[in-house]
């Protein structure tokens, strides 16, 4: 009688195991999945950063452009002057 309680026991015991490995492996699946959406967030916001940036440079080129443009103008009418 001992044995028997003793191996139904056991046996509920490796259900368990069971549940608890199969929920582990749920957690470890669910975790990478956060892991890989964190990351494809990141690089997309690094990516539009990226691209601010540029346009802010050439935003920035063009306005020195316009300021040599109008320094050479106001040169030249000083000039004259």
């Amino acid at each position: 009688m001992t044995v028997a309680v003793l191996a139904l026991g056991l046996a509920a015991c490796q259900a368990k195991t069971e549940d608890t490995t199969a929920g582990n492996e749920a957690n470890v699946e669910n975790a990478a999945v956060e892991d890989v959406n964190a990351a494809t967030v990141d690089a997309g916001n690094a990516a539009d950063n990226a691209l601010d940036a540029a346009g802010n440079a050439i935003d920035a080129a063009g306005n020195a452009v316009d300021n040599a443009a109008s320094a050479v103008g106001n040169a030249a009418e000083n000039a004259a002057n």
